[in-house]
């Protein structure tokens, strides 16, 4: 359906009237998991994992049949700057990889039952690099927003947003420290792979935003506008939309988390329906995380993007719901000491 928002305004006020989850569905789902044949607790986090998931579906023995992935690219001025070990075009090149079904999140979507699909953002026109001004107009973070609400599978039962984008921790650290205060420091890493030299230069730069933009830095939607780069917006919209559609969400790495991390600041709240996928070897993201309450799922050192460890995360999320749904009950099974 078209993206029920033309500015950031009415994006703003949906943010303002997110659904929660079903108080009912939530309470059956913790009935039906005190009964089943197993020590209480036995199961450890799948069993919040499974009544989690259970509320936001609506039901207190759901099933999860429909994952998505999506995959939104974008490039970015402040690349130019030499924050990255990479060249931009790599991104329109490693879309061409995601089309061709040769990258590692194709292979992840694949092997859990997800389907897949990649959102190129106007890859010929950069954002503009955030130290000479606002990354995007209003217009382009409402088309990107946009692009992510729209990109989402209505009857899809849960939801990983990935991304790719030559440059984009450098927004992603800008956005976090812009969020969460502390240094430039504290939120900067090095990415793709950059040296001592390199990863003091991009500190600089975000820097150098962060003090351009700092009279909007109280406005997490003007930070996004200001500060991040169309995938960013766009994996925001995207989670904003499965929250209207009670679609779970998994968080995947640093950027992602960043992305949405806005709306949290934005709308308290507007992340129940997200869990963390992973930790990531990039190294603010950890505290990012727990900055907003969450704990990751997996900690395997990944670095990639793309919304692989998301991705992988979807098969916990899956013997979570398995193990609740599929077990019997001790009167079902006829054991004693239900």
């Amino acid at each position: 359906m078209p993206a029920p928002f033309s500015s950031i305004a009415e994006f703003r006020n949906r943010l303002s009237t997110l659904p929660g989850p079903d108080a009912a569905a939530i309470a059956g789902a913790q009935d039906r998991n005190g009964q089943l044949t197993k020590p209480p607790g036995a199961l450890g986090r799948l069993e919040d994992l499974a009544i989690w998931y259970a509320g936001w579906r609506g039901t207190a023995r759901p099933a999860l049949e429909r994952p998505q992935v999506v995959i939104f690219a974008g490039n970015h001025g402040v690349a130019a700057r030499g924050v990255s070990a990479f060249p931009p075009e790599v991104t329109v090149q490693m879309v061409a990889n995601f089309q061709a079904g040769g990258a590692a999140i194709n292979q992840l979507s694949k092997a859990f039952g997800a389907t897949m699909s990649v959102v190129a953002l106007d890859l010929d026109h950069p954002t503009q690099d955030f130290t000479a001004g606002p990354a995007m107009t209003e217009a382009e973070m409402v088309g990107a927003l946009a692009a992510g609400w729209e990109a989402v599978d209505p009857s899809a039962d849960l939801l990983v947003t990935g991304e790719m984008g030559i440059g984009n921790t450098t927004p992603a650290a800008a956005l976090a420290c812009a969020l969460f205060g502390g240094s430039a420091a504290d939120w900067t890493g090095r990415g793709t792979g950059l040296n001592d030299k390199g990863l003091s230069l991009k500190t600089r730069v975000v820097e150098e935003g962060l003090t351009l933009h700092r009279e909007a830095l109280g406005d997490p939607l003007e930070v996004l506008r200001r500060l991040g780069g169309r995938e960013l917006a766009a994996m925001a919209g995207a989670i904003a939309r499965a929250r209207e559609e009670r679609i779970p969400v998994i968080l995947d790495g640093f950027i992602c988390t960043a992305s949405a991390a806005v709306l949290e600041r934005a709308a308290p709240g507007a992340l129940d329906h997200t869990v963390a996928g992973h930790a990531s070897a990039e190294q603010a993201h950890q505290k990012l995380i727990a900055a907003l309450g969450k704990a990751p799922l997996l900690s395997l050192g990944l670095r990639l993007g793309e919304g692989s460890g998301a991705a992988l995360a979807i098969g916990v999320l899956k013997g979570a719901i398995a193990c609740h749904s599929g077990m019997a009950t001790f009167a079902e099974a006829g054991v004693s000491g239900g």
